[in-house]
């Protein structure tokens, strides 16, 4: 079958990165992979969300938001705070929340670039090209769960200039 071969080494390759990155994260940082998603969504867009916004983002369960945010705040990286209804509560990183993040951030970037490392300029734009079009098919098709960019450097991606694909193909699919 066309692009058997090529889907099970993409998906392969998915695993390793995902498996490697949550290991460089969990050891940069001592917490999971569901706590530095967190500490990056935090740091990099959510400013102050509701920790039902925060739940959303990381396509968790209230009672999984809730023991996440227990957990950060214990270790003193986020905080509480009034929500904007009175009813709800907003979460907030610490200033070792953001140091936190930045380690997260440092972490998932080393895996990444190392990866990257011996392609030559020529194959990384191709690369750059078709990983463009990846992501916005798979942003296309999506329904529901978690944000696909929880764990983005949006500068790296270079989204204020345009040039996310997520964000690309969000703004076509949603408007």
């Amino acid at each position: 079958m066309a692009g058997e071969r090529e889907a099970n080494v993409l998906g392969a390759l998915a695993q390793a990165l995902t498996d490697r990155t949550a290991a460089a994260v969990t050891a940069a940082t001592g917490h999971s992979s569901s706590a530095a998603a967190a500490l990056t969504a935090l740091d990099q867009f959510l400013e102050r969300p509701t920790l039902d916004r925060l739940r959303l983002v990381l396509g968790l369960t209230p009672s999984g938001a809730v023991r996440l945010v227990d957990r950060l705040s214990a270790a003193g990286l986020v905080t509480r705070g009034p929500g904007d209804d009175g009813r709800s509560r907003s979460v907030m990183l610490t200033d070792r929340g953001r140091a936190a993040a930045a380690e997260v951030a440092a972490a998932r970037s080393s895996v990444l670039r190392s990866l990257l490392a011996d392609l030559p300029a020529g194959e990384l734009a191709v690369l750059g090209r078709l990983l463009d079009r990846l992501m916005a098919g798979v942003v296309a098709t999506k329904d529901g769960g978690a944000w696909i960019c929880r764990q983005c450097d949006l500068a790296a991606c270079e989204r204020a200039a345009g040039r996310c694909p997520a964000a690309t193909a969000a703004a076509a699919r949603y408007g």
